[in-house]
């Protein structure tokens, strides 16, 4: 096993590769929900602890900032501490955090408790870069698409998981799963994963100003960050208005039938790993500007399927364009995390820490940009506007090569 100059493994982390992408995989999708899930659940934890609407609206905005603030603030400690034992404890407080949340029996301890918990979710940052490291440069594209394809396999299962295991049991349900489910991984990953020192000899506040020369030094940082951040600009409007389309003509679907919907976007995480692979193999450019091609023409399909007479046509259609949205983002997602992974090895926590930040906010601006275009044009117009960050991808491609080989 080829490990970097940058990083000491211990004998304890001689361990076969394909294992640890496995559980890498599985842990990444199985923390990502948690990130998600309140997006569906806020009006049942809403009405069970008798919450006002800016309450209930804070549950999930407190969970995905807390994620922020994970990415900026712990993440980076990577390039500082055992990266083995920081993400087990990590880990060990997004479980203790998802038992709280479960437990939780009024608005503010719940707040608190979602809060910790979306800080936590931090630890799925710090497993991928930790399993890119344990491969040679010319497979880490394989490796990092293998694991990419657990972590968009949780994101579009979060929603329709937890509204089944809500309708089975109830909202407690979901975060007592989910805390189940992440204690059987840390023991899974307490055997499996390496003991990897982290070769930086600075400290915790040199590293967090680290950021903005990283950014200024690294272009390969800034363009797939950007083009990163397009597309997650462009799923996060899509699936923030589809739901509101879906029940009206010519869909007609329910609740389940939305659930049911949603996973249809699965079927995009298996380009993942061939992007990986694709993209070890020097094709990274091309794949880049066919993604973003197949993110404009997605939506494109999908805004002509709203307008079809036919039931069965218009599901059909909407279906393709999603699998083909879904195909597009996780190429590019993909190939610029093997990008920015093929950096500096010394600051592979910071790095993925930012290049995790910036496309976070692209995707809380495609969610602006998405009540925004609803509500001046509806379905037709949101589809327009995601398709709009696609553009400025595929302008990005035209323009510069940085990062695409």
């Amino acid at each position: 096993m080829t490990i970097s100059d940058a990083t000491k493994l211990s004998p304890a982390g001689a361990v076969s590769v394909r294992p640890l992408i496995w559980i890498g995989a599985i842990t990444t999708g199985t923390v990502v929900t948690n990130l998600f899930a309140p997006q569906i659940l806020v009006g049942l934890i809403g009405n069970s602890l008798g919450m006002t609407a800016l309450q209930a609206g804070l549950i999930s905005t407190l969970t995905l900032l807390g994620y922020a603030l994970g990415l900026l603030l712990l993440v980076p400690l990577v390039d500082l501490v055992e990266n083995k034992r920081l993400i087990l404890r990590t880990l060990g407080c997004a479980i203790v955090a998802a038992g709280g949340t479960a437990l939780a029996p009024t608005p503010l301890i719940l707040l608190v408790a979602t809060f910790i918990l979306g800080a936590s979710c931090a630890a799925i940052q710090m497993v991928v870069p930790l399993v890119a490291s344990m491969v040679p440069p010319e497979r880490r594209g394989q490796a990092i698409g293998d694991v990419m394809s657990g972590l968009m396999i949780g994101i579009l299962l979060s929603r329709p998981l937890a509204s089944l295991i809500a309708d089975a049991w109830d909202w407690r349900g979901y975060y007592v799963t989910s805390a189940v489910l992440m204690t059987v991984l840390a023991g899974a990953l307490a055997r499996t994963l390496p003991t990897l020192q982290p070769a930086a000899q600075v400290g915790y506040g040199a590293l967090l100003r680290s950021f903005p020369r990283l950014l200024r030094e690294e272009p390969v940082l800034r363009v797939r960050a950007w083009t990163a951040a397009l597309v997650m600009a462009s799923f996060t409007a899509f699936w923030a208005a589809v739901a509101l389309r879906l029940p009206d003509a010519p869909f007609h679907l329910d609740a389940r039938g939305i659930a049911l919907f949603a996973l249809i976007g699965v079927a995009g995480a298996v380009a993942t790993p061939l992007a990986g692979r694709w993209g070890d193999r020097g094709y990274a450019r091309p794949m880049l500007i066919g993604s973003h091609l197949m993110i404009i023409g997605a939506l494109a399909l999908c805004a002509w399927a709203a307008v079809l007479e036919s039931r069965i046509a218009a599901l059909l259609a909407l279906s393709v364009g999603t699998i083909l949205l879904d195909l597009g983002i996780s190429t590019d997602q993909t190939l610029g995390r093997r990008a920015v992974n093929l950096l500096r090895p010394e600051a592979r926590g910071r790095i993925n820490g930012l290049f995790v930040a910036l496309f976070f906010i692209g995707g809380a601006v495609g969610a602006a940009a998405a009540s925004a275009a609803w509500s001046f044009g509806s379905w037709t117009m949101v589809c327009v506007v995601a398709g709009a960050f696609g553009v400025l991808g595929l302008i990005t491609d035209i323009a510069t090569k940085t990062g695409s080989s």
